[in-house]
């Protein structure tokens, strides 16, 4: 690619060496993907670029160019070499300078895609947000649209933590090696580039706790000629058993990470010599897919019949692999020497789908994760295990929508918030605090005035501008989108109109008393309904707002006080829309119920339940609705000592109507025969029927409850002497 580099004095002498080196392996792994004219316009492109000075070392003194081939020889050995992968990652660098050329015409629309989208990423660093922050990760999500920008970025992360040992500024050394571990491992985890995931987290805890890091180093070297020995020693009898079943097979064995050592000392607080997993072995079974299951099955029960197993460690991910498609059977045995040994066996394809990356079984240490991510690996698995034309082609049409019902942005001070898709600034302002929402006036996106109902875009940084004059208003609710925002706009708005109403009631009464006019709630309330409001906190507001005179108020008080001066004629059916105007003194308006009166919207009380013939009266409760009581009823008596003035007049029609449900409690002697006594007698009373009984007897006596449809009072009341009369019934009261 750079074929002569000597006369750049940009480059060290190491620095020339390893690009040279990395250029060899590069065209060595890519030849049947990269054509000569695509190493010729890159190596040419790079050479100019450098001759003019456009890619300069960074603060750090990083070599952009040194590290963007590296990068690209990591892809090339550690994922599958993919042509445009590898161009974007080497233009990368040149991004944004003034002359740079075509992507587009040179190499491809896809390569241009994937430089735009390494270099949209690439700004959320400029944009100084903490990484530990999932919002963070999430946003690097939203903006690597394309997978294969999520795996450079991780490759390259490994390139850089490679580069920056020993380097002198300790605290880059360690924002990086921390951004590594936070942000980097876990994705690469999540993708199944587990390789890469180990190595970012040794490398990470080499840079953050060296000490820790040399300890456990030196430890595994020491003891290296001995773990080799110890596992030859476990496996060649495992293998002999084998190959006496017929089995074609591989087996590797490995030490775990440093930084998995380290995590296993901190949780189980051991020392590195007891960690049981310390060992493992990989059995992997080259066998049709037609016997996979039961030649995995068949390995595992040669070697547990040789070694002891832990049952509390054994894991089947055969008989239902996880749900990213990992399958392999686990278990740990005791090995010679008294030590543990993890085993894991699987057939050749389940270890091909577990190693290559995509399809990984990325929760399988236990990860967080989001259900919507872990769903989208799933997806991308089943994608590539039936994909014929390789896996790079495909990557090509993945895309990482994962979190596109979701938008990020940034304080001016880098601080990232999370909201949902077409939040405004308005909900950005609430999200922050609740007093910066209720004074927000609008919003610096990137430097530019924008309204309280722009759309946030993910990357915005939104300064939100404030006026002590401001407050909350009731079409704010019109395109606010969170439940925060909108739940604390109605609370404001709320208390606006009720400290409103309080100085609108006040005023009000004040008027009043300087009339010398004694204020009557019921006409009052009476005056406020038909002035068209729902509620008294609205009329006084609008008192206090000036919208209404409260002169004008006093004269149509005293003009409705003038026409109503009996309080039944408050309830009049101009109010309420439902007395049937029949006079029966010439005095006072009553309600008259029955069967064929329509359009009266009243309910006979369940307390008492009245039937015709009773005496009654009408209250009109809260919600408009007449309840009719017997004049009787304890609660009647209440509600007339509280509310006089909803009392009406009330009787029944000239005829009978249907029948009406009383409850009779009947108490007796428990003699045979009484019940169905009882029940006769009410079968042969005309206009009654036995709707429901309830008998409970106890010491000789039994008390009965009988729900009895009648007709009128004068057929309930020949009834109950009826029953009386039987013999044994001791008492029958009708309930209230």
């Amino acid at each position: 690619m750079i074929a002569d580099t000597g006369q750049i004095p940009y480059f060290t002498q190491q620095e020339r060496t390893q690009v040279l080196r990395d250029v060899r392996v590069i065209r060595n792994l890519c030849a049947d993907v990269c054509l000569e004219s695509d190493y010729f316009n890159v190596r040419t492109l790079i050479t100019n670029a450098v001759n003019a000075r456009y890619c300069r070392r960074d603060k750090y003194g990083i070599n952009p160019t040194v590290r963007n081939l590296a990068t690209a020889r990591l892809i090339a050995e550690m994922i599958e070499p993919d042509r445009n992968m590898i161009i974007a990652t080497l233009l990368y660098s040149l991004c944004g300078s003034d002359n740079f050329i075509d992507i587009a015409s040179t190499f491809g629309e896809d390569v241009n895609s994937l430089v735009n989208g390494m270099h949209k990423v690439s700004q959320l660093y400029k944009k100084q947000a903490a990484v530990k922050n999932e919002n963070f990760r999430n946003l690097l999500l939203t903006f690597a649209e394309d997978i294969r920008v999520i795996l450079i970025m991780i490759v390259d992360r490994l390139c850089l933590m490679r580069m920056i040992n020993r380097h002198p500024d300790t605290a880059f050394v360690r924002d990086k090696a921390s951004e590594a571990l936070y942000l980097y491992a876990p994705l690469a985890h999540r993708l199944g580039l587990y390789a890469i995931k180990s190595e970012l987290e040794d490398l990470s805890l080499k840079y953050t706790n060296r000490d820790i890091y040399t300890q456990i180093a030196r430890k595994l070297n020491e003891t290296k000629s001995k773990r080799d020995e110890y596992i030859a020693n476990f496996i060649e009898p495992v293998k002999r058993k084998l190959n006496e079943h017929g089995l074609r097979y591989e087996i590797k064995g490995r030490t775990k990470s440093i930084y998995s050592i380290w995590n296993k000392i901190k949780k189980q607080n051991v020392d590195i010599d007891h960690i049981y997993d310390l060992f493992a072995i990989r059995v992997i079974i080259d066998t049709p897919p037609q016997r996979e299951k039961i030649d995995c099955w068949l390995a595992y029960s040669v070697i547990v019949d040789m070694y002891r197993s832990n049952p509390s460690r054994m894991k089947d991910w055969l008989t239902i692999p996880k749900s990213n498609g990992y399958e392999s059977l686990h278990t740990t045995v005791y090995g010679p020497d008294d030590r543990w040994v993890e085993v894991q066996i699987r057939s050749k394809r389940m270890d091909d789908i577990a190693e290559r990356g995509l399809a990984a079984h990325w929760k399988y240490k236990g990860g967080k994760a989001e259900q919507n991510l872990d769903m989208w690996m799933n997806n991308v698995r089943d994608m590539l295990e039936a994909a014929e034309a390789g896996t790079s082609e495909l990557m090509k049409g993945i895309k990482m929508d994962v979190y596109n019902k979701e938008v990020f942005a940034f304080s001016p001070k880098g601080d990232l918030y999370r909201l949902p898709l077409g939040a405004t600034i308005l909900d950005f302002a609430f999200q922050i605090h609740s007093k910066l929402g209720c004074t927000c006036v609008g919003g610096l996106v990137d430097g530019k005035n924008q309204k309280l109902n722009y759309k946030i875009k993910s990357g915005d940084t939104i300064e939100i501008l404030t006026s002590a004059n401001q407050s909350p208003k009731q079409d704010w609710l019109n395109f606010v989108v969170t439940s925060k925002a909108r739940n604390k706009i109605r609370q404001t708005i709320s208390e606006i109109k009720n400290k409103a109403a309080d100085l609108g009631k006040e005023l009000v009464m004040r008027r009043f008393k300087n009339r010398k006019i004694e204020i009557d709630d019921k006409f009052l309330m009476l005056l406020i309904k038909k002035s068209g409001f729902k509620s008294v906190i609205d009329f006084y507001a609008e008192v206090a707002a000036e919208h209404l005179d409260v002169n004008v108020l006093i004269e149509r008080y005293l003009e409705l006080v003038a026409e109503r001066s009996h309080p039944l004629e408050a309830r009049s059916a101009n109010e309420f829309s439902i007395l049937d105007t029949t006079p029966t003194s010439g005095v006072t308006d009553v309600l008259v119920i029955g069967e064929d009166i329509k359009g009266i919207n009243y309910k006979l009380a369940r307390c008492c339940n009245p039937i015709y013939g009773d005496k009654i009266v009408g209250f009109v409760s809260s919600e408009g609705v007449i309840k009719i009581h017997r004049a009787d009823c304890a609660n009647a008596h209440h509600l007339y000592a509280k509310y006089p003035y909803r009392q009406i007049d009330t009787r029944w029609s000239g005829k009978c109507g249907s029948q009406y449900a009383v409850t009779l409690n009947v108490v007796g002697r428990d003699d045979i025969g009484i019940v169905t006594n009882i029940t006769s007698v009410i079968s042969k009373t005309a206009n009654t029927a036995l709707r429901n009984i309830s008998i409970d007897s106890h010491d000789g006596l039994f008390s009965g409850m009988l729900v009895i449809g009648v007709s009128d009072i004068g057929i309930l009341n020949d009834l109950i002497k009826k029953i009386k009369a039987i013999k044994g019934v001791k008492d029958v009261q009708r309930n209230n």
